[in-house]
């Protein structure tokens, strides 16, 4: 083959290795923001090494970097690859690791929509209904509830508003003119904060779905209460290229762990009146919020403890799962004789976090004991221990993950709901309070159940810590659990593993026999 049709082959491959990496920059995903600074299809090859050189010193270090390109460079090393698909793919498995956590398998299409539906607009300006749902199957916010900021791309004001208002009303000196009923303006600021209205607000004040204090509870709890609404009345709006309103910027939800979307332009919400005919609104805007564990905070805020009734051992929560003490990451605690200060704190807005001194120093504690053994069934035992001394948790929820819930045969208690279910499997279920009995969990204070699970032949046993969660959530925060080799074991003199075969028994035998023959000969 020529010298010129070899390159053309090579630059070839290149090309469609770059047209690749441009493909994955248009896949909505955290990696794609982070590499489009360091590499474009529209750079030259030095250009592109050089970005690649940086994300290698980035992530390994300027001199590790530099040795990982002399040796990529070798033909043993590496082969044809280049150095830089080397360091892209490592920077690549980078990301798809540290942002992980923004997936969540249990729900992996859960999110909290915004909708702004447009239902009226002049030249004056614009009347607008925001609703928020939450689509997320077991993660709820609970008081202080959402607080639902933005950036406004012009001079809008807001004139009233019902079901809602906002925390500051800002420097209003310079407008003139007069809202609905010659009122002054609500907020005149250039990031308005707004925040649901408590319940019991003048009724004139409310719309639909509004007043429950920012509280939104997830699907699987309670469908009814998992959207929130408020209305206002905005002018002072620049307009864009198509004569529509500047659209907001900077969205956020104002509860950790959630980031959100652009506005985007969807079709106009409809809605259905008499039962026969639909009216809609003039537009509609859309923004989405998602959550993340890795953004919600650095350490978990529950942990896992475990006991069993054939292990007298009580395996406790891992040290410092929630921090250390004294560490940055944990929070404050009191110890015994020090919890009647707790008291003494001020009221109003959310509390600084405040904990019982612990080894895991974790507000929440979940204690998951294999009570009893039947001949076709077992019990459990699992109580949820509030070791926060200033704050209550509201509606509460516990997500499960275990291979025999599918067989859960009696619970008490607690409400119960298979979480995510595909074919024959159903191996994670969520648990929370019942109504006016136990859905308050009070400050340093525990609720508890127990569970029947019917034993599934072939699977169940008690052996290799099989009768342990694998995963536990509480209130959608992983809790951190103890290592495996930690878990109580079987005695000694316990009976024979039940999935252990007849062939593996003889070959146990066999084994032990022929070491036996074999010391008797030595």
């Amino acid at each position: 083959m020529p010298p010129s049709t070899k390159r053309v082959s090579h630059q070839s491959k290149a090309d469609r290795f770059c047209a690749g990496s441009c493909a994955l920059h248009r896949t909505p995903s955290l990696s794609s923001v982070f590499l489009l600074p360091l590499v474009s299809c529209a750079t030259p090859p030095h250009t592109r090494r050089e970005a690649f050189v940086k994300a290698a010193s980035f992530l390994f270090g300027r001199t590790r970097a530099a040795v990982m390109f002399r040796r990529v460079k070798k033909p043993s090393s590496l082969g044809s690859m280049e150095a830089e698909q080397f360091v892209l793919f490592i920077f690549l498995c980078y990301l798809s690791s540290r942002f992980a956590d923004a997936y969540d398998p249990l729900d992996p299409h859960g999110n909290i929509t915004i909708n702004w539906d447009f239902q009226a607009i002049d030249t004056g300006g614009y009347t607008v209904m925001a609703s928020i749902h939450n689509y997320q199957l077991y993660r709820h916010i609970e008081r202080p509830g959402w607080r639902l900021g933005w950036a406004w791309s012009g001079n809008e004001i807001i004139w009233e508003t019902w079901g809602g208002e906002t925390t500051e009303q800002g420097k209003c000196s310079g407008v003139h003119g007069s809202g609905p009923g010659g009122a002054a303006p609500h907020c005149c600021e250039k990031r308005p904060v707004m925040v649901d209205l408590p319940p019991g607000a003048p009724v004139k004040k409310q719309v639909a779905n509004c007043c429950r204090g920012g509280v939104l509870s997830s699907l699987t709890q309670n469908n009814r209460t998992a959207v929130a609404a408020f209305q206002m009345y905005v002018n002072g709006f620049d307009h864009d290229a198509r004569g529509n309103p500047e659209k907001p910027v900077n969205f956020s939800i104002g509860v950790p762990g959630y980031t959100c979307s652009n506005v985007s332009d969807v079709p106009a919400t409809r809605s259905m009146v008499d039962g026969q005919r639909h009216v809609q609104v003039l537009m509609t805007w859309q923004i989405i919020c998602s959550y993340s564990q890795f953004r919600d905070g650095p350490s978990p805020s529950c942990c896992v403890s475990l006991s069993s009734f054939y292990n007298n051992t009580i395996v406790g929560c891992p040290q410092c799962s929630c921090g250390c003490q004294g560490s940055a990451s944990a929070p404050h605690c009191l110890s015994g004789g020090e919890q009647s200060k707790a008291q003494a704190l001020p009221d109003g807005g959310p509390p600084a976090p405040l904990v019982r001194c612990t080894d895991h120093m974790c507000p929440i504690r979940v204690h998951w004991h294999v009570k009893q053994n039947y001949k076709a069934y077992w019990r459990v035992k699992a109580t949820i221990t509030n070791y926060n001394l200033v704050s209550n948790y509201s509606d509460w929820n516990l997500v499960v993950r275990h291979p025999n819930l599918r067989s859960l045969t009696q619970l008490f208690s607690f409400n119960y709901e298979p979480l995510i279910q595909y074919g024959a499997i159903n191996d994670t279920g969520m648990f929370w309070g019942i109504q006016n009995y136990n859905q308050m969990l009070l400050q340093d204070g525990n609720v508890q159940t127990e569970m029947i699970l019917k034993k599934d032949v072939g699977d169940f046993t008690f052996s290799g810590g099989w009768a342990f969660p694998r995963r536990v959530y509480f209130d959608g925060h992983e809790c951190a659990m103890p290592s495996p080799d930690q878990y109580p074991a079987l005695p000694n003199a316990a009976g024979s593993d039940a999935r252990v075969s007849p062939v593996q028994r003889w070959l146990i035998a066999i084994s032990c026999l022929l070491s036996l023959c074999a010391h008797l000969l030595v």
